[in-house]
């Protein structure tokens, strides 16, 4: 319980270093896009892998009601889900799935594959990888900037026991800027954000200790 305390301790911090300044909004200007449309994989996972991103599940009783958080589309998922799992909170999970959120946007903007690894599974994993080498070949770097989330929203639920399946509708506020290796604007600005509306599948094995849910489907509105 301390550790999952701790955990929680640092994904607010992290929302609060990233998320929450305000850069306005713009109708429209190019930025690379997140790899689309991924096949979902529920591969094993270790337990023990603290790098991996911890989405809360502490308190069994809601500190928002669900019907604010979930689609009725996803209702019989979601309850079948907390069925299987007693100690899942609906609300704890969308502040955590925020958290991821923001997580893997950074990592994958800063080219950082380690992080990506532990945070999604090894299909999207491959799959943003395979955009930062070819990022990294232009010599292009991106300089990006996660301005808010306006919503979370779960979507649909399924579980095919063990595995839990949850998909979250993001709607948030990006600014991007993209360098050449000298340091030169190709295009974009970070006083100028564009409306970005993401659809994210997290999954997890519920019959392992291991508390994270990893990213293992991405698409967009």
């Amino acid at each position: 319980m301390t550790i999952e305390i701790l955990l929680l301790a640092m994904v607010a911090a992290f929302l609060g270093l990233r998320l929450y300044s305000v850069l306005g909004k713009r109708t429209g200007h190019e930025q690379e896009h997140m790899p689309r449309n991924i096949d979902p994989k529920a591969n094993e996972r270790q337990s023990g892998d603290d790098a991996k991103p911890h989405v809360p599940d502490i308190m069994p009783t809601p500190t928002v009601a669900p019907s604010l958080v979930y689609d009725s589309s996803a209702e019989s998922g979601m309850r079948e889900i907390i069925n299987a799992d007693r100690n899942f909170d609906v609300s704890r999970f969308i502040e955590g799935a925020q958290a991821a959120y923001g997580m893997i946007l950074e990592a994958f903007w800063k080219g950082d594959k380690d992080d990506l690894k532990s945070l999604c599974d090894e299909d999207v994993y491959e799959s943003f990888a395979a955009v930062i080498d070819a990022r990294e070949e232009r010599g292009e770097i991106l300089e990006n900037q996660l301005v808010r989330i306006d919503g979370a929203r779960i979507s649909a639920a399924e579980y095919n026991r063990p595995m839990a399946r949850i998909t979250v509708q993001f709607d948030a506020d990006i600014a991007a800027v993209i360098k050449d290796k000298e340091g030169n604007l190709i295009g974009g600005s970070l006083s100028d954000a564009a409306e970005t509306h993401d659809i994210w599948t997290f999954s997890r094995d519920l019959s392992s200790a291991d508390p994270n849910w990893i990213l293992d489907e991405t698409d967009e509105v």
